[in-house]
């Protein structure tokens, strides 16, 4: 990767701030990376080996907390906003009575070998996913200024595709606003603004730092795998409040609920702006009712993407292990 100037700067005062010390965009503009004209995932330019370490270091628990959904066919998904997107589904290839009639020989394979194999369709925005770069845009470009004539093929983005998207090892900090505001579930289509979350972090004792990934409690997923309540009208964040969240350090968002911004979305779509113009990817469809029951508020968050080359998203199984506080200095 290419670097400048600038990208000694971002790594001494973080690229939330360098992002927001540009000169601001105009309307339907893409933001040029402070990491230079090659870069392909943004803020994640802030995970390095020190600061993974640092934070594996903290680990004083066994507990594992899986923070992803099971796939199944009949699961609530794109499929459920109407605009053609495919469902998941899931069907056999091979079974033993099926390779039987067929008359099939896998590999050599003896008679009696009994198998089984299957298949599935489906959006690579499905469950517990991650969304690249290459999402969305503002006209013909997305995030650094790539264009669709020169980039985008017939097999998807040759840019900030989620074969991009490194581990993720990072300090994870759940904001509860749910809770704060005493509820099980937000409200249909509630608006989280900045206050509601700096109401959480207060009540939960913790504070955003720079290289954060935030993870926002709404309580949607308790109606999950309902595709009639889970789907519309969602409560989220909004471009204000995910603007905070960057300004003050977070590097990657996440949510229990479909879109992680509130729906039906508003003019300024927060998926756009963090995209094209923070570089921030969203984390979609997390199970944190777990975390939220036994107050983990602060943990080891961990994530692979799966590299599906060129893909606007990908499958991933995220985890939290709980860390202990840091020292005062």
């Amino acid at each position: 990767m290419k670097t400048h100037a600038l990208s000694t700067v971002c790594a001494a005062v973080g690229f939330a701030l360098c992002m927001s010390s540009l000169p601001p965009s105009q309307a339907a503009e893409v933001a040029q990376s402070p990491y230079g004209p090659d870069d392909e995932i943004g803020a994640l330019n802030m995970l390095t080996a020190a600061t993974s370490l640092a934070v594996l270091q903290r680990i004083n628990s066994g507990k594992i907390y899986d923070l992803s959904v099971d796939n199944f066919v009949g699961m609530p998904g794109l499929a459920d906003l109407g605009m053609g997107d495919p469902p998941f589904h899931m069907w056999m290839t091979h079974t033993p009575n099926g390779v039987k009639v067929e008359g099939l020989s896998p590999a050599g394979s003896p008679d009696q070998l009994a198998l089984y194999d299957d298949a599935i369709i489906m959006s690579t925005h499905t469950g517990t996913h991650l969304d690249a770069l290459n999402h969305l845009g503002y006209g013909d470009k997305i995030f650094n200024g790539f264009d669709n004539t020169t980039y985008l093929s017939d097999k998807g983005w040759t840019k900030a595709g989620a074969d991009k998207i490194p581990p993720i090892i990072a300090r994870g900090i759940l904001i509860d606003v749910a809770a704060e505001k005493g509820l099980d579930m937000l409200p249909d289509s509630y608006e989280i603004s900045s206050d509601d979350l700096q109401r959480a972090m207060t009540r939960q004792g913790i504070a955003l730092q720079a290289g954060d990934v935030v993870l926002i409690r709404t309580g949607r997923i308790r109606v999950w795998p309902d595709p009639k309540q889970f789907v519309p009208n969602e409560p989220g964040i909004t471009r204000e409040s995910a603007g905070w969240l960057v300004d003050n350090g977070a590097i990657l968002i996440g949510a229990d609920n479909m879109g992680v911004e509130k729906f039906p979305m508003s003019k300024d779509s927060v998926h756009t702006y963090l995209f094209a113009e923070r570089g921030v990817c969203l984390l979609e469809i997390l199970w944190l009712e777990e975390l939220a029951q036994d107050g983990v508020n602060e943990f080891a968050f961990i994530a692979a993407p799966i590299k599906l080359r060129g893909a606007t998203g990908t499958p991933v199984r995220p985890l939290a292990i709980p860390i202990r506080a840091a020292p005062q200095s």
